[in-house]
């Protein structure tokens, strides 16, 4: 495209769009006509210039001015309940179901992972020494011990908030580190599957795995869903950075960018529930399989919410990103 017969062509345009914005009387009905022509116009006449011939001068002028003409014809948009609503009934496990062919292998795999490192560990004598003397080892695994009072240690809101802070900050990282080929986000995933992996071998070493299992699950099915979760969305936004598929890669990124934040903040709201669990429920004085039980409800509450309503709004075309009134204008480009 040559950009300077192109300016030249639809320069008398942005000009009169421009001076429309700046009326200060209420504008007629003809004009807000030509206002919302023209701005239509104008934002495909930026989305073909960023495709084609990239200036930042006037890129920036026309971004400038659509926003503006933007703001005149939807006005400004007020957050409300009814999008809190929305984004919990829709957005949210849209979000969800539409990763799940990422973090359900995720989980998967991860278990499996898990289980492999504790089997090794608490079959191997010499690798328990490696990990820590036998005194300290006793003092871990012991009736009462490091891992049962560690539960308790605390005031169990105290607790909680500070369980809730850890694993929001930890699936947040998984979310926006995913942007760099999804490197972090294995690393994060492979630190929180070895530790589990190390309390599963030494409790079972010691013959009290049942222990650990009924202080773990608990909160842990619902934290560790919302952790697989989180790392399989961010492996999901690397693998866009290889294979944005049919869209432009800034089209994807920005598409499956937003809707990973979205999602960021609708785990941080599971990982409030596992937090509480884990602060309330996991350290009291109820049987173990009254425990569990809460945790099993919890989980398959979170996988029919994600699996109900999250496939049915995605079939009906619910991806997780912000409205398209609000996305920035796309159309067809030759190559």
């Amino acid at each position: 495209m040559d950009l300077d017969v192109f300016v030249s062509a639809h320069r008398a345009e942005w000009d009169r769009l421009e001076a429309l914005l700046r009326r200060q009387r209420r504008l007629s009905g003809t004009e807000v006509d030509e206002l919302v022509s023209l701005y239509q116009r104008t934002a495909t006449h930026l989305s073909l210039i960023r495709s084609s011939a990239p200036d930042p001068q006037l890129t920036g002028r026309l971004s400038r001015l659509v926003a503006r003409a933007r703001n005149a014809v939807t006005g400004t948009r007020r957050a409300s309940w009814r999008d809190v609503t929305t984004f919990l009934v829709y957005g949210f496990p849209a979000a969800v179901y539409r990763s799940r062919h990422w973090w359900v292998p995720t989980a998967l795999i991860s278990t499996v992972v898990a289980a492999l490192v504790g089997w090794w560990i608490g079959t191997h004598p010499d690798v328990q020494s490696a990990i820590a003397a036998p005194s300290q080892l006793r003092e871990l695994t012991r009736p009462g011990g490091e891992y049962e009072t560690y539960y308790s240690s605390h005031p169990a809101a105290a607790f909680a908030a500070q369980v809730w802070t850890n694993n929001a900050r930890a699936a947040a990282m998984c979310l926006v580190l995913g942007v760099f080929l999804g490197l972090p986000v294995i690393w994060i995933l492979l630190e929180n599957v070895f530790n589990l992996g190390v309390g599963i071998g030494l409790m079972a070493s010691a013959g009290r795995l049942d222990t650990f299992l009924g202080l773990v699950l608990p909160h842990g099915l619902l934290e560790l869903t919302a952790v697989f979760v989180a790392a399989g969305t961010g492996l999901r936004l690397g693998w866009t950075v290889i294979d944005p598929g049919p869209r432009s890669r800034r089209t994807a990124l920005a598409e499956e960018g937003r809707a990973a934040v979205g999602m960021a903040i609708g785990l941080a709201l599971v990982l409030l529930v596992s937090g509480a669990i884990e602060g309330f429920v996991t350290p009291s004085g109820l049987p173990t399989w009254a425990r569990i039980g809460i945790g099993v409800v919890a989980e398959l509450a979170f996988l029919s919410y994600v699996f109900v309503l999250g496939g049915r709004a995605a079939r009906e075309g619910e991806t997780g990103d912000v409205e398209a009134d609000a996305r920035s204008a796309r159309v067809p480009t030759a190559a």
